[in-house]
Protein backbone atom coordinates (compact mmCIF):
# COMPACT_ATOMS: atom_id res chain seq x y z
CA UNK A 1 0.00 0.00 0.00
CA UNK A 2 1.06 3.38 -0.84
CA UNK A 3 1.72 4.72 2.72
CA UNK A 4 2.58 8.12 1.49
CA UNK A 5 -0.45 8.97 -0.38
CA UNK A 6 -2.40 7.00 2.43
CA UNK A 7 -0.96 9.37 5.31
CA UNK A 8 -1.59 12.62 3.05
CA UNK A 9 -5.27 11.23 2.65
CA UNK A 10 -6.10 10.25 6.38
CA UNK A 11 -4.53 13.88 7.46
CA UNK A 12 -7.12 15.66 4.49
CA UNK A 13 -10.24 13.86 5.90
CA UNK A 14 -9.11 14.37 9.40
CA UNK A 15 -9.02 17.67 8.89
CA UNK A 16 -12.26 17.53 7.26
CA UNK A 17 -13.90 15.74 9.68
CA UNK A 18 -12.55 18.02 12.44
CA UNK A 19 -13.39 21.36 10.51
CA UNK A 20 -17.44 19.30 10.76
CA UNK A 21 -17.51 19.10 13.84
CA UNK A 22 -17.81 14.56 13.52
CA UNK A 23 -14.35 13.72 15.28
CA UNK A 24 -15.61 11.69 18.25
CA UNK A 25 -18.84 10.52 16.80
CA UNK A 26 -20.47 7.43 17.45
CA UNK A 27 -19.69 4.42 15.16
CA UNK A 28 -21.64 4.31 11.63
CA UNK A 29 -25.59 4.72 12.37
CA UNK A 30 -27.06 1.57 12.44
CA UNK A 31 -30.96 1.87 10.69
CA UNK A 32 -33.77 0.81 12.30
CA UNK A 33 -35.72 -1.82 9.79
CA UNK A 34 -39.23 -0.82 9.08
CA UNK A 35 -41.96 -3.42 7.19
CA UNK A 36 -44.28 -0.47 6.14
CA UNK A 37 -44.77 0.62 2.86
CA UNK A 38 -43.66 3.74 1.92
CA UNK A 39 -43.92 5.62 -1.71
CA UNK A 40 -41.75 4.89 -3.82
CA UNK A 41 -38.89 7.64 -4.92
CA UNK A 42 -39.72 9.60 -8.39
CA UNK A 43 -37.74 7.56 -11.40
CA UNK A 44 -34.33 9.62 -12.59
CA UNK A 45 -33.27 9.28 -16.01
CA UNK A 46 -29.33 8.54 -15.18
CA UNK A 47 -27.93 6.02 -12.43
CA UNK A 48 -27.98 7.52 -9.06
CA UNK A 49 -24.38 7.43 -8.12
CA UNK A 50 -24.23 9.49 -4.63
CA UNK A 51 -26.40 9.58 -2.02
CA UNK A 52 -27.34 13.16 -0.12
CA UNK A 53 -27.46 12.24 3.55
CA UNK A 54 -25.58 14.77 5.24
CA UNK A 55 -21.53 16.00 5.60
CA UNK A 56 -19.32 12.44 5.72
CA UNK A 57 -22.86 10.22 4.36
CA UNK A 58 -21.52 7.40 2.38
CA UNK A 59 -23.52 4.23 0.94
CA UNK A 60 -21.53 1.03 0.40
CA UNK A 61 -22.75 -1.67 -1.87
CA UNK A 62 -21.77 -5.07 -3.06
CA UNK A 63 -22.20 -7.08 -6.62
CA UNK A 64 -22.63 -10.12 -7.90
CA UNK A 65 -23.82 -12.48 -5.03
CA UNK A 66 -24.95 -13.94 -2.93
CA UNK A 67 -21.79 -16.40 -2.93
CA UNK A 68 -22.02 -19.09 -0.27
CA UNK A 69 -18.56 -18.76 0.83
CA UNK A 70 -17.55 -15.04 0.58
CA UNK A 71 -21.24 -13.28 1.61
CA UNK A 72 -21.08 -14.94 4.98
CA UNK A 73 -18.38 -13.31 5.82
CA UNK A 74 -18.77 -9.72 4.30
CA UNK A 75 -21.89 -9.89 6.45
CA UNK A 76 -19.65 -10.71 9.57
CA UNK A 77 -17.67 -7.59 8.85
CA UNK A 78 -20.75 -5.16 8.59
CA UNK A 79 -21.97 -6.50 11.58
CA UNK A 80 -18.92 -6.09 13.42
CA UNK A 81 -18.74 -2.42 12.02
CA UNK A 82 -22.29 -1.88 12.52
CA UNK A 83 -22.87 -0.99 8.87
CA UNK A 84 -25.61 -1.50 6.33
CA UNK A 85 -25.37 -2.00 3.23
CA UNK A 86 -27.13 -2.26 -0.31
CA UNK A 87 -26.24 -6.17 -1.88
CA UNK A 88 -27.47 -6.39 -5.58
CA UNK A 89 -27.90 -9.92 -6.24
CA UNK A 90 -28.13 -11.71 -9.31
CA UNK A 91 -31.30 -13.69 -9.99
CA UNK A 92 -29.22 -17.21 -10.85
CA UNK A 93 -27.46 -17.12 -7.40
CA UNK A 94 -30.66 -16.20 -5.94
CA UNK A 95 -32.03 -19.69 -6.52
CA UNK A 96 -28.79 -21.19 -5.56
CA UNK A 97 -28.61 -19.57 -1.90
CA UNK A 98 -32.05 -17.97 -0.98
CA UNK A 99 -30.93 -18.80 2.52
CA UNK A 100 -28.03 -16.14 1.90
CA UNK A 101 -30.94 -13.60 0.41
CA UNK A 102 -32.76 -14.39 3.81
CA UNK A 103 -29.89 -13.64 6.00
CA UNK A 104 -29.01 -10.55 3.54
CA UNK A 105 -32.26 -9.47 4.75
CA UNK A 106 -32.45 -10.20 8.20
CA UNK A 107 -29.74 -8.26 9.07
CA UNK A 108 -31.16 -5.14 7.66
CA UNK A 109 -30.13 -4.59 4.68
CA UNK A 110 -31.39 -3.21 1.07
CA UNK A 111 -31.89 -6.11 -1.58
CA UNK A 112 -31.59 -4.53 -5.17
CA UNK A 113 -32.12 -6.30 -8.69
CA UNK A 114 -28.57 -7.06 -11.01
CA UNK A 115 -30.72 -8.89 -13.43
CA UNK A 116 -31.16 -12.42 -13.68
CA UNK A 117 -28.00 -13.70 -15.26
CA UNK A 118 -25.71 -10.62 -15.02
CA UNK A 119 -25.79 -10.48 -19.19
CA UNK A 120 -24.40 -7.32 -20.52
CA UNK A 121 -27.70 -5.53 -21.17
CA UNK A 122 -26.32 -3.41 -24.08
CA UNK A 123 -26.15 -6.32 -26.37
CA UNK A 124 -30.05 -7.61 -25.85
CA UNK A 125 -32.87 -6.56 -27.70
CA UNK A 126 -35.73 -4.90 -25.80
CA UNK A 127 -37.57 -8.11 -24.97
CA UNK A 128 -34.27 -9.83 -23.43
CA UNK A 129 -33.53 -6.53 -21.37
CA UNK A 130 -36.97 -7.22 -19.90
CA UNK A 131 -37.05 -10.66 -19.52
CA UNK A 132 -33.56 -9.84 -17.14
CA UNK A 133 -35.22 -7.61 -15.02
CA UNK A 134 -38.28 -9.58 -14.37
CA UNK A 135 -36.96 -12.53 -13.63
CA UNK A 136 -34.44 -11.11 -11.42
CA UNK A 137 -36.97 -9.76 -9.94
CA UNK A 138 -39.18 -12.95 -9.59
CA UNK A 139 -36.42 -14.54 -8.27
CA UNK A 140 -36.16 -12.46 -4.86
CA UNK A 141 -40.17 -12.56 -5.02
CA UNK A 142 -40.04 -16.07 -4.51
CA UNK A 143 -37.32 -15.96 -2.13
CA UNK A 144 -38.59 -12.47 0.27
CA UNK A 145 -42.42 -12.82 -0.91
CA UNK A 146 -43.49 -9.29 -0.47
CA UNK A 147 -40.55 -7.50 -0.49
CA UNK A 148 -40.39 -4.48 -2.69
CA UNK A 149 -37.38 -4.38 -4.36
CA UNK A 150 -36.58 -0.39 -5.30
CA UNK A 151 -33.09 -0.80 -7.16
CA UNK A 152 -31.78 -1.75 -10.33
CA UNK A 153 -27.88 -2.38 -11.15
CA UNK A 154 -27.25 -2.82 -14.85
CA UNK A 155 -24.18 -5.73 -14.89
CA UNK A 156 -20.99 -3.80 -15.46
CA UNK A 157 -22.52 -0.81 -15.70
CA UNK A 158 -23.54 -0.91 -19.17
CA UNK A 159 -26.79 1.48 -19.28
CA UNK A 160 -28.94 2.19 -22.19
CA UNK A 161 -32.42 3.26 -23.30
CA UNK A 162 -33.72 0.16 -23.14
CA UNK A 163 -32.47 -0.82 -19.93
CA UNK A 164 -34.02 2.88 -18.44
CA UNK A 165 -37.22 1.90 -19.96
CA UNK A 166 -37.37 -1.35 -18.89
CA UNK A 167 -36.46 -0.55 -14.80
CA UNK A 168 -39.28 2.41 -15.21
CA UNK A 169 -42.06 -0.19 -16.34
CA UNK A 170 -40.98 -2.40 -13.39
CA UNK A 171 -40.88 0.85 -10.82
CA UNK A 172 -37.41 0.99 -10.07
CA UNK A 173 -34.28 3.44 -9.77
CA UNK A 174 -31.22 2.74 -11.14
CA UNK A 175 -28.20 2.97 -9.16
CA UNK A 176 -24.82 3.56 -9.94
CA UNK A 177 -21.35 4.10 -8.27
CA UNK A 178 -18.74 6.73 -7.60
CA UNK A 179 -16.31 4.79 -6.23
CA UNK A 180 -14.79 1.89 -7.87
CA UNK A 181 -11.78 -0.10 -6.44
CA UNK A 182 -11.78 -2.67 -9.59
CA UNK A 183 -11.44 -5.19 -6.31
CA UNK A 184 -12.84 -8.10 -9.07
CA UNK A 185 -9.16 -7.76 -10.52
CA UNK A 186 -7.63 -8.82 -7.45
CA UNK A 187 -4.76 -6.44 -7.04
CA UNK A 188 -4.15 -6.91 -3.78
CA UNK A 189 -5.63 -5.84 -0.52
CA UNK A 190 -3.75 -2.84 -0.02
CA UNK A 191 -4.28 -1.82 -3.76
CA UNK A 192 -8.43 -2.13 -2.52
CA UNK A 193 -7.79 -0.01 0.61
CA UNK A 194 -5.53 2.32 -0.90
CA UNK A 195 -8.32 2.43 -3.72
CA UNK A 196 -11.23 3.19 -1.59
CA UNK A 197 -9.16 5.82 0.91
CA UNK A 198 -8.10 7.63 -2.48
CA UNK A 199 -11.40 8.07 -3.54
CA UNK A 200 -14.10 8.11 -1.01
CA UNK A 201 -15.39 12.06 -0.13
CA UNK A 202 -19.22 13.11 1.02
CA UNK A 203 -22.41 11.44 -0.97
CA UNK A 204 -19.81 8.55 -2.11
CA UNK A 205 -21.35 5.13 -3.50
CA UNK A 206 -18.43 2.48 -3.23
CA UNK A 207 -18.62 -0.23 -5.46
CA UNK A 208 -17.75 -3.50 -4.35
CA UNK A 209 -18.72 -7.28 -5.29
CA UNK A 210 -19.16 -10.60 -2.70
CA UNK A 211 -20.06 -12.66 -5.57
CA UNK A 212 -18.65 -13.47 -9.12
CA UNK A 213 -15.30 -15.42 -8.30
CA UNK A 214 -12.83 -15.08 -5.11
CA UNK A 215 -13.20 -12.16 -3.07
CA UNK A 216 -11.20 -12.86 -0.71
CA UNK A 217 -9.05 -9.77 -1.13
CA UNK A 218 -12.63 -7.80 -1.09
CA UNK A 219 -13.36 -9.25 2.28
CA UNK A 220 -10.13 -8.42 3.95
CA UNK A 221 -9.98 -4.91 2.69
CA UNK A 222 -13.32 -4.07 4.02
CA UNK A 223 -11.79 -5.19 7.25
CA UNK A 224 -9.63 -2.37 7.07
CA UNK A 225 -10.86 0.15 5.26
CA UNK A 226 -14.45 0.06 7.28
CA UNK A 227 -12.97 0.85 10.43
CA UNK A 228 -10.78 3.39 9.18
CA UNK A 229 -13.29 5.37 7.36
CA UNK A 230 -15.60 5.28 10.53
CA UNK A 231 -12.58 7.26 12.74
CA UNK A 232 -12.67 9.44 10.29
CA UNK A 233 -16.34 10.06 11.18
CA UNK A 234 -17.67 8.65 7.83
CA UNK A 235 -21.36 7.68 8.26
CA UNK A 236 -22.84 4.49 6.47
CA UNK A 237 -26.13 4.60 5.11
CA UNK A 238 -28.37 3.21 2.64
CA UNK A 239 -29.45 4.88 -0.88
CA UNK A 240 -32.77 6.44 -0.59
Amino acid sequence: MDTTSASSRRTFLLGAAASLGLLGAAAPTAFAGSDRPTPRPAFVPEPVRTVEAGPLGIAVTFDDGPHPEFTPQVLRVLRRNRVRATFCVVGTEVEKYPDLVRAIHRHGHTIACHSWSHANLQELTPAGVGEEVERGLAAIGRVLPGYRVGWFRAPYGRWSSEVMGAIRAAGLRPLGWSVDPRDWERPGTDEIVRRVLADVETGSIILNHDGGGNRDQTVAALRQWLPELSSFGYRFVQPA
